[in-house]
């Protein structure tokens, strides 16, 4: 019962921390340059460029009215807190906002657009980064200090000194073909063939492994050394505790101690992870979609933040934390999973 009163106060308290993470958000977003009135006047002062983009006349000049006119059409006459009362209501979270930079679409259909792609992306390397890593740690804490270990650690290691952007240039320098001398093995980017459309079940899902495999590495690459470490050093530190010893002095063996006691515990600290499923599409993304071109959520926020698209990017940063809040109630639900003992104090 204490337990699903914990989990009932956290869903609640998503509410105001959700606001404070809007709001400060929304209300930097308002005196940022570059907003929407002052990308109208820009484009209102392209238009009336003559040949060459010289002004002919006054006709680069907007007058003090019409800038009026357009703050009133913005919103921008209106106090702070109403603009954000009717983004958050009027506008839901911004999701019925129409985007600055790609006329007659709105946030959610721009977002809802790219959402499945980094949604496929996110999950598989979330996947496959819990998959290899685990066992990997797993089986460096039961090898401490053996050759399989160091070797290990000095792969994990220089794997981890390369940044994830700089890891896909070099893979598409060697397997996509960009530099003569190499192999080209992979596409070069974007999530699928142009003529996807026509190709048979079993080709659309090759094609869709074969622009997936060099992105999917790439991601794994960023959280690899991390994870892998974590396993191991919370395993060694769960088997040197008194009750693996007792244990073992009870006749127990190793294999007993470690995979019937201390590797349940020693996941409760991995299982904070766990949470990041639902915002993974977002973290993490933005080079590496920028790199392979992949029409997802990573890119869509960073062509929002470069575009001053402040209605996209307030839609995305609304899900996106709502996400994470929602993945850290999920963490502490992993935490009861794993080690039902586990009592969330008031």
């Amino acid at each position: 019962m204490e337990r699903l009163d914990y989990f009932i106060r956290r869903l609640i308290l998503i509410i105001p921390t959700f606001i404070g993470i809007t709001f400060i958000c929304f209300s930097l977003c308002q005196f940022v340059p570059g907003g929407p009135v002052e990308q109208m006047i820009i484009k209102m002062r392209g238009i009336g460029a003559g040949e060459g983009g010289v002004q002919s006349g006054d006709s680069g000049s907007i007058s003090e009215e019409y800038v009026r006119e357009l703050k009133v059409h913005f919103g921008f006459d209106q106090p702070l807190y109403k603009r954000y009362w009717h983004w958050l209501v009027r506008d839901a979270v911004g999701m019925k906002m129409e985007s600055y930079k790609f006329p007659n679409k709105t946030a959610w259909q721009l977002i809802k657009e790219r959402f499945p792609v980094s949604l496929i992306f996110g999950i598989t390397g979330f996947v496959l980064t819990y998959i290899v890593c685990i066992p990997l740690g797993i089986a460096k804490a039961i090898r401490n200090g053996s050759t399989f270990d160091f070797i290990s650690s000095a792969v994990i290691f220089i794997g981890y000194a390369i940044p994830a952007f700089a890891f896909g240039m070099v893979l598409k320098m060697l397997v996509c073909g960009t530099v003569d001398g190499f192999w080209d093995i992979f596409p070069v980017a974007g999530f699928q063939s142009d003529n996807f459309d026509s190709l048979p079940v079993g080709a659309k899902i090759t094609d869709i492994f074969m622009h997936m495999c060099l992105p999917v590495t790439c991601y794994m690459i960023g959280h690899f050394a991390v994870l892998t470490l974590l396993m191991k050093n919370s395993l060694l530190d769960e088997i040197g505790k008194d009750y693996i010893r007792t244990v073992l002095a009870k006749g127990g063996s190793s294999r007993r101690a470690i995979w019937g006691h201390a590797l349940r515990n020693a996941l409760i600290p991995i299982a904070t992870g766990f949470g990041g499923v639902l915002s993974i599409m977002f973290v993490g993304s933005v080079i590496i979609e920028q790199v392979f071109e992949i029409p997802g959520m990573g890119r869509l926020s960073l062509e929002a933040i470069v575009g001053r698209d402040y209605a996209v990017f307030m839609g995305i940063l609304a899900l996106t934390s709502l996400l994470t809040l929602l993945g850290n109630i999920l963490s502490d639900f992993c935490y009861v999973l794993i080690d039902p003992r586990i009592n969330f104090q008031s």
